[in-house]
This record gives C-alpha cells, sequence and structure tokens, in this order.
C-alpha cells in the first residue's frame, strides 16, 4: 500500500474515532491526529504528481533520464564547491585586515571548530600561524 493511502487510512480512522468519543480533550487529540495525516497524505500525493518540478539529489537519476545520463558527476561537483570554498577562504584573507575584530574572532573559532575535536588546538595554531603570516599581504599588493 503506498504512503498515501496509509496516511489516508489513518486520517479517516482518527476522524472516526474523534466522532466516537465524547471527551472534548480526545475529540481534539483524534481531529488534530486526523488532520496531521490528512497533511501527510497530501504532501506525499503533491510529491508523486510534482517529483519531475523538485530538485534531485546529484546521485539519483530523473524518471526521464537513463541512469547513464546522470545529472552531474558527484566528484565534479565536490571539486567545484572546494574551488569555491578556497575562493570565498582567500577572498576573506585577503580583507582579513578591514574585517571588524569581533567578526574575525568569530571567523577564527568557526574555522578552528572544524577540524576533528583532538586536533582542534592544534587546528586554531596553525590558523593563527597562517593569519600573523599572511596579516601584512593585502597592503603589500
Amino acid at each position: 500500500m503506498s504512503s498515501t493511502k496509509q496516511y489516508r487510512a489513518k486520517s479517516n480512522e482518527y476522524g472516526k474515532l474523534s466522532k466516537g468519543s465524547s471527551d472534548p480533550g480526545q475529540i481534539r487529540s483524534y481531529q488534530d491526529s486526523s488532520d496531521s495525516f490528512g497533511s501527510l497524505a497530501d504532501n506525499e500525493e503533491w510529491l508523486t504528481n510534482n517529483l519531475n518540478k523538485t530538485l534531485q539529489p546529484s546521485d539519483q537519476v530523473s524518471p526521464d533520464q537513463t541512469p547513464d545520463k546522470k545529472q552531474s558527476n558527484p566528484v565534479a561537483l565536490a571539486a567545484e564547491e572546494e574551488h569555491v570554498l578556497r575562493c570565498l577562504g582567500a577572498a576573506v584573507i585577503m580583507h582579513w585586515n578591514t574585517i571588524p575584530t569581533k567578526l574575525q574572532r568569530e571567523f577564527f573559532d568557526t574555522a578552528g571548530s572544524m577540524g576533528e575535536l583532538l586536533a582542534t588546538a592544534e587546528l586554531r595554531g596553525q590558523i593563527a600561524r597562517f593569519l600573523h603570516k599572511h596579516k601584512d599581504d593585502e597592503s603589500e599588493a
């Protein structure tokens, strides 16, 4: 049975329970559950009918494609993202001295927490040495 049908069945089940109850709190609870399952069924139905209009992960194939015509290569996508991150990092470093000190500290703290937990102190030291070494690069350029 499809999940849409299962959600509709649950929605109807809770709807019947709400009609058979005399406790106002219980009625409200059953109605809420019925509404929730009804919404889930509506969402599943919409997704089924509009799958071709949604974004698909790059490692999946859309219904109108064959497996040999995947939308993108995951390795190429990772390389592209790494290139973008390197460019953003370089831009931050180029303007490091013009960034307010509070924001510099936030960048430093965030970057220092990106590595392995046990290597955080080492990474923070590497970042600090790098920033110190390149602190005057912008003025020299």
